[in-house]
C-alpha cells in the first residue's frame, strides 16, 4: 500500500503541468513570437508567469478580462507567454537553445507575474511586476507606444 501511495504522489509532481494564461488571447511560445514579431515588425509583450500564481490569476481576471486591454495588446503588439519555471526547449530565431526558465532568468523574471514590453529583438522597453489592473496595464501601452514613436 505503501509503495503504491509512493507512486501516485511521484506521478503527480512528475506529470507536467502548464501554466495559466489569460484566457481569449493569441499568446505563443517566446520563441515562435519573436519569429512573429521581427516578420511583423511589431513589439513584443510577454506575459512570464508559472502555474499557480495567485497574483497572475489576480490580474487575468481583473486586467486581461477587460476588452480594451484585449484590442490594445492584441493589436500593437505579439504576445508571448513564458512559464517561468518550465523546463521546455526553445530555439530563439538566433538558433540559440534555451529553456522557458531560463528565458525567465535571462529577463529577470525571478518572481511572477512580470510583464514586459520589448522590441522584436528582444531588448526590454517597459517592465512592470506583480498584479496588474486596467489602468496600469493601458497607462503602460501608451508609454511604451510613446517611446516607440519616439524611437522612429
Amino acid at each position: 500500500m505503501k509503495r503504491i501511495v509512493l507512486i501516485v504522489i511521484a506521478l503527480f509532481f512528475l506529470t507536467p503541468v502548464m501554466a495559466d494564461q489569460p484566457a481569449g488571447y493569441p499568446f505563443m511560445t517566446f520563441d515562435k513570437a519573436m519569429k512573429k514579431a521581427v516578420t511583423e515588425g511589431k513589439p513584443l509583450f510577454v506575459y512570464f508567469g508559472r502555474y499557480g500564481c495567485g497574483y497572475c490569476e489576480k490580474t487575468n481576471k481583473e486586467a486581461f478580462s477587460d476588452k480594451r486591454v484585449k484590442e490594445q495588446f492584441v493589436n500593437n503588439y505579439i504576445l508571448a507567454y513564458v512559464d517561468a519555471e518550465s523546463g521546455k526547449r526553445l530555439r530563439l530565431p538566433s538558433g540559440e537553445r534555451i529553456t522557458e526558465r531560463d528565458v525567465g532568468t535571462r529577463y529577470n523574471a525571478f518572481v511572477t507575474p512580470v510583464f514586459t514590453f520589448m522590441t522584436a529583438e528582444g531588448r526590454p522597453l517597459h517592465r512592470l511586476v506583480g498584479v496588474q489592473r486596467v489602468v496600469d496595464f493601458l497607462s503602460a501601452d501608451s508609454s511604451v507606444q510613446k517611446l516607440l514613436l519616439e524611437q522612429k
